[in-house]
C-alpha cells in the first residue's frame, strides 16, 4: 500500500510516505500500553484541559489543515475549513462533558449493599479511518477515548497521509502524552497484527463494507469489541405536502456536499407523484449551476473526486446502470479539466433488477424514484441492504417524524439537512454497520462498565439468584 498525496485537481504527486515497519508498530503498542497504565491513575479533568487545548490548536492551524485536506482529497476549501471547525467543536464538547458522562452510575437493587457501575479505560484502541473526512473521522473516536483514557493507534487512508500526520502533530503540540494518538502508515496485515495483540482492546472502523468485513472478522477472531460505520444509500423522502422551496434548496446540497462522497449523502430521492416533475426539474437546474474548478478557489462549487480510481469506478457503475435500463435526465458528460472531475448526473427509471437499485454509488449521482403513496415511499426506502441515515420532508413535521420512525436507518432528519454534532449519536444498521460514535453513546464505546457492589458485611440471607453456596456444616 503506497501512502502518498496526489492532488486530484491537477494529478500532481505532492508527497510520498514510507510504510511503517513492524518495529514501529511494536513500539507504538508498547508506548500506548504504558500510557494506558499511567492514565488509569490520572484525573479526568487533566485530560479535559489537554483536549480543550487540542481544540485551540486546531483552530490556530485551521488554514494549513484545511489546505492539506483539500490537496489530499480535493474537498472544496470552504468545506475543509468547516471540517476543521467541526472537529474543534467536538473536542470542546467531550472536554466539557466527558467527565460527567463517565461518572459512576448508581443502581437500585435488592442486593445487599450499594451498587454502582464505574466506567474505566480498557486499553489501546486501533482506529481504521477513511479519506472523505480526514479530520472528522479521527476526532469522532479520539475525543471520547482520550477522555476515558484509551490510547489510540491510527491507520488512515493511503491517499490522505498528510492530513493524518498533521492531525497527530496537532494533538502532540497540544500537550497530549506520547502515545495518545500514534499515526502509522500500516499495511492491512499490520492492522490484523495489531488487533491480535492483547494490548489492543478495541477496534473502530469507518469505511467500506469490504474493509469492515475484514477488520470485523479479525476483531471477532481475537474477541475484541469493535464499532463499524460503513456505507449507505440514504433515502431522501419527499411527501406530497412538503414545502418544495425547502426541498429544492436542500436536495442538491444533500447529494453534492463533499462531491457526493459521503456515507450519509442522500443517494435515493423518493418523491411523491404530485411533486415529482417539479423536483426533477429543480434538481437539474441546481446541478447545472455548479462550477467545476480549483477547489482552493472559493468561487468553485464542484470539486474533483478524490482519486482517479474512484472516478473510474463511479463511471463503470453509471455505465452498468444505464445498460440495465436507467434513464439519464442530466449529466454523464465529460468535464474538460485535467483533474478527477465527474459531472453530476441524475438517473430515473431504475428498476429492482438494476445494480444501481442496491449498490452504493460514492459520488455525484442522484437516483430519483416516483411513488404514489406514503406506504410505497416507506417500503422503497426500506428495500435496501443499507441503513445509515435519511431525510424526510413533510408539510407537518410531526407526521414527518411518524414516517421517519418507520424507516430502517440509524438516523433520520425531518425537514432538515443531515447534520452531525458531538451531542447526537452517529451510526447505522444492516450493512451500514453497528455501534455508535459521538454523544453519550460514543463515549461508552470502549469502556469497561465495571459493577461494584459494596456492603459493610455479607448478608447470608440474600439468596437472590441462588448464588450463595450451602454451608457444608449444615
Amino acid at each position: 500500500m503506497a501512502y502518498r498525496t496526489v492532488n486530484p485537481y491537477n494529478n500532481e504527486v505532492v508527497k510520498e510516505y514510507p510504510n511503517a515497519t513492524d518495529d514501529e508498530l511494536q513500539a507504538a503498542l508498547a508506548t500506548g500500553h504504558d500510557l494506558y497504565e499511567s492514565m488509569k491513575k490520572q484525573d479526568i479533568s487533566e485530560r479535559a484541559k489537554i483536549l480543550h487545548n487540542v481544540a485551540d490548536k486546531l483552530r490556530e492551524h485551521e488554514d494549513e489543515l484545511a489546505k492539506a485536506c483539500t490537496i489530499d482529497m480535493g474537498k472544496l476549501i470552504g468545506e475543509s475549513r468547516g471540517e476543521v471547525e467541526l472537529v474543534a467543536l467536538i473536542a470542546d464538547w467531550f472536554a466539557d462533558h466527558g467527565e460527567d458522562l463517565l461518572k459512576p452510575e448508581k443502581i437500585d437493587t435488592i442486593a445487599t449493599g450499594e451498587a454502582e457501575v464505574q466506567h474505566h479505560a480498557t486499553g489501546v484502541v486501533m482506529m481504521v479511518e477513511p479519506w472523505n473526512f480526514p479530520y472528522y473521522q479521527i476526532m469522532r473516536v479520539f475525543a471520547p477515548n482520550f477522555m476515558v483514557g484509551n490510547p489510540m493507534i491510527l491507520k488512515h487512508a493511503s491517499n490522505t497521509p498528510t492530513s493524518a500526520q498533521m492531525f497527530a502533530d496537532v494533538v502532540a503540540e497540544a500537550g497530549a502524552p506520547k502515545g495518545s494518538l500514534t499515526n502509522l502508515f500500516l499495511s492491512y496485515d499490520q492492522v490484523t497484527e495489531a488487533i491480535d495483540d492483547p494490548r489492543v482492546q478495541g477496534v473502530a472502523l469507518t469505511g467500506s463494507e469490504r474493509g469492515g468485513t475484514a477488520v470485523a472478522s479479525a476483531a471477532g477472531k481475537a474477541l475484541k469489541k469493535n464499532t463499524m460505520e460503513l456505507g449507505g444509500m440514504d433515502p431522501f423522502v419527499v411527501l406530497g405536502d412538503a414545502n418544495m422551496d425547502d426541498v429544492n434548496d436542500i436536495a442538491w446540497r444533500a447529494r453534492i456536499y463533499n462531491d457526493g462522497q459521503v456515507c450519509t449523502s442522500s443517494k435515493r430521492f423518493i418523491v411523491m407523484d404530485n411533486v415529482y416533475d417539479e423536483f426533477v426539474e429543480n434538481l437539474k437546474k441546481k446541478f447545472a449551476a455548479l462550477k467545476p474548478g480549483d477547489p482552493m478557489d472559493p468561487k468553485t462549487t464542484l470539486a474533483p473526486m478524490n482519486t482517479e480510481r474512484a472516478k473510474n469506478k463511479l463511471q463503470k457503475q453509471l455505465d452498468g446502470a444505464i445498460a440495465a435500463g436507467a434513464k439519464v435526465v442530466y449529466g454523464n458528460e465529460p468535464i474538460d479539466l485535467p483533474g478527477q472531475f465527474f459531472k453530476p448526473t441524475i438517473l430515473t427509471d431504475v428498476t429492482k433488477d438494476n445494480p444501481a437499485y442496491s449498490e452504493e454509488m460514492f459520488g455525484p449521482i442522484a437516483v430519483v424514484y416516483k411513488v404514489h403513496s406514503e406506504q410505497e415511499a416507506i417500503d422503497l426506502a426500506n428495500d435496501n441492504p443499507y441503513g445509515l441515515g435519511g431525510i424526510v420532508f413533510a408539510g407537518d413535521a410531526d407526521h414527518g417524524a411518524e414516517v421517519a420512525s418507520q424507516i430502517e436507518t440509524g438516523m433520520v432528519f425531518v425537514n432538515n439537512f443531515m447534520s452531525t454534532l458531538p451531542e447526537i449519536p452517529f451510526g447505522g444498521v444492516k450493512l451500514s454497520g453497528y455501534g455508535r460514535e459521538m454523544s453519550h453513546i460514543g463515549q461508552m464505546a470502549f469502556v469497561n462498565e465495571q459493577l461494584i457492589v459494596k456492603a459493610d458485611k455479607p448478608n447470608m440471607n440474600n439468596l437472590a439468584g441462588g448464588l450463595v453456596a450451602v454451608d457444608p456444616a449444615d
